[in-house]
């Protein structure tokens, strides 16, 4: 690391510098006396201008600016799972220790304990020819979590040097390969890997199995594929974070991602507190055993936060490589645009809709389109990444800009309505707004696994659901007891799939995740019942006859009284249904 530009301008976490000849567009460089973290945004010439991700106050024109000659990238080895880090990935524990609760400006600490030593089991020998993303040994990094380390990519060739099992730190070199040309490459126990810089992979697959979340208006009505995209846009109070706290929590990918971008601190500390807290439903273990925490919260600086979406992506990649399916949620985009339209503002560049950079299209496209369901670069393994973001609209205002150009890169749409939210109806899923483009592609999933029934269910449910709609603008002129009893039943049986089935308790140990048999046998009875009611309503049953209270407030509750094992008893269910309109049929003979 050498001295080679100066500071001439500084602009909050923009910083202009001149001699800057020898440097490279997004180098990774140390700026000012305190060597803060930089990276290079734009270069003309001799000079250049910096982004810099901490705080510049105090620092003045003429000090020094360091050169690494490398971008901005992250470490990627054992260790990451279960650590809380910054934007950039600094460990927040360890900074702590280090500085005490607030982040001393020009703390360096390395992303990964280069103490801690790994018990590493090789799967190679000496002489063997190994590709880019060949695996080379394991280590348990968690009791949940097999860490494969790999061939970096790009590189390849024959071992000519390889250690035995045992234990090592990640700086110890396990393994040296030899290229066609002569060239020797080392390797660690973990790489670095340019986080702007998706990660290649062998080949893009289709997709065709969900990410099951155990949320009923996700899984049944609103389904998103493992590899596939969502957005979560809702308006102040809606529930975003809330949402996404239940997909990490429940969601069946291997390994979650959760980054705090740019979210309020009492947000991000619910997630810090809970998840240790928490036991994996799939494992019993600690869900800290599956999850990284990104932490880069509001009153952080503010270009940190563009960096953290792409920290993470890149952690979720290197997973993704070892064959496992890795969701990340992204809280919220909203605040990742912010930070891109400030910094965009302080370079003076001509300002698109509300301020937003022209850019923000592309970034945002870039970003989603690291998601997908992949072959892996050796061709061993399958992995994807699910990339699920909120979005935090002002005023719950979705034709502003974040929101509209979210929509054209994802193909799932979760739209929280405000209303829904104060009437304490969780999740708040707007079942008009939202939508999903992967119904076509994992219905043959759902047939095989569900039943053949399952996508028809889903359409009946859906179409009573848009009718009630349609019918309660006419209750709220004229009233419900001028419709005729068959639009009156309907009204009573959308009431059905919105409380009993749509409507979820996050606190109660039954209802806060349901599997997706539960879920289609849940749905089947409703619509069971409304099937075996209708013939009555043709034959002048009254409504008030029809349903019944006791029948209606039992199956209400099903979902919170009968456990993901139990589906038996929902399939018994019908025979009271049976019963009891029966007895109807035979009094109005």
């Amino acid at each position: 690391m050498e001295k080679q530009g100066k500071i001439t301008f500084i602009n909050g976490p923009v910083v202009e510098a001149e001699g800057m000849s020898g440097y490279i567009m997004r180098e990774l460089v140390y700026v000012g006396e305190l060597k803060l973290v930089g990276e290079i945004i734009e270069l003309d010439g001799d000079s250049a201008t910096i982004q810099v991700y901490e705080e510049t106050s105090g620092m003045k024109p003429g000090e020094p600016v360091f050169s690494t000659g490398h971008p901005l990238s992250v470490q990627l080895g054992p260790g990451i799972i279960g650590n809380i880090f910054d934007g950039i990935q600094r460990p927040l524990p360890f900074l702590e220790k280090k500085s005490g609760p607030f982040i001393e400006r020009g703390a360096k600490v390395s992303a990964l304990n280069p103490d801690k030593e790994w018990e590493l089991k090789v799967l190679v020998e000496e002489g063997d020819y190994l590709e880019s993303g060949q695996i080379i040994a394991e280590i348990d990094e968690t009791s949940v979590i097999v860490h494969k380390i790999m061939v970096p990519p790009g590189k390849e060739g024959e071992i000519i040097d390889l250690v035995p099992d045992g234990r090592y730190s990640i700086d110890h070199v396990i393994a040296k390969i030899k290229d066609e040309e002569e060239n020797i490459t080392e390797i660690k126990l973990y790489q670095e890997w340019p986080i702007r810089k998706p990660r290649p992979y062998s080949d893009r697959l289709e997709l065709g199995e969900p990410l099951l979340t155990g949320q009923r208006v996700l899984d049944t009505f609103f389904p998103i594929a493992k590899g596939g995209t969502a957005a979560i846009p809702g308006g102040f109070g809606a529930g975003k974070t809330m949402t996404q706290h239940q997909l990490a929590k429940w969601s069946d990918a291997d390994l979650i991602i959760y980054i705090g971008c740019g979210e309020r601190g009492n947000e991000m500390t619910d997630v810090l507190e809970e998840f240790p807290e928490l036991t994996d439903p799939k494992t019993g273990k600690s869900m800290m055993e599956r999850t990284v925490l990104i932490a880069n919260t509001s009153n952080m600086p503010v270009s940190a936060r563009e960096a953290s979406i792409y920290t993470g992506i890149t952690l979720g990649e290197y997973y993704r490589d070892m064959g496992y399916n890795v969701a990340i949620m992204a809280d919220s985009t909203s605040r990742w645009a912010e930070a891109l339209r400030e910094i965009s503002g302080r370079l003076e560049e001509m300002p698109a809709e509300e301020g937003f950079p022209a850019y923000l299209p592309t970034r945002l496209a870039e970003f989603y389109e690291r998601a997908g369901y992949v072959k892996t670069l050796a061709g061993e393994n399958e992995g994807s990444i699910s990339l699920i973001g909120a979005v935090s609209p002002p005023g719950a205002d979705f034709s502003e800009p974040v929101t509209q150009n979210t929509k054209r890169f994802v193909r799932c749409f979760w739209a929280l309505d405000k209303s829904l939210a104060a009437s304490r109806h969780f999740p708040a899923v707007s079942w008009l707004d939202s939508y999903s483009e992967y119904l076509t592609d994992l219905e043959p999933w759902f047939k095989d696994n569900v039943n053949q029934e399952w996508l028809e269910l889903r359409s009946r449910a859906m179409s009573l659901l848009k009718e009630e709609s349609r019918l309660q603008d006419i209750v709220q002129l004229v009233g419900e007891d001028v419709l005729p009893d068959n639009q009156r039943l309907i009204l009573e049986v959308a009431k059905l799939i919105k409380i009993g089935f749509l409507q979820q308790n996050a606190f109660d140990d039954i209802d806060r995740y349901s599997d997706i048999k539960k879920q289609y046998w849940l749905l089947k009875i409703i619509l069971y019942l409304y099937d075996q009611a209708k013939p009555l309503v043709k034959k002048s049953v009254p409504i008030s006859q029809l349903k019944n209270n006791e029948l209606f407030n039992k199956l209400l509750r099903l979902k919170s009284t009968v456990a993901n094992d139990e589906v038996d008893k929902i399939k018994d269910f019908q025979n009271e249904i049976d019963d009891f309109y029966q007895q109807l049929a035979d009094d109005y003979q």
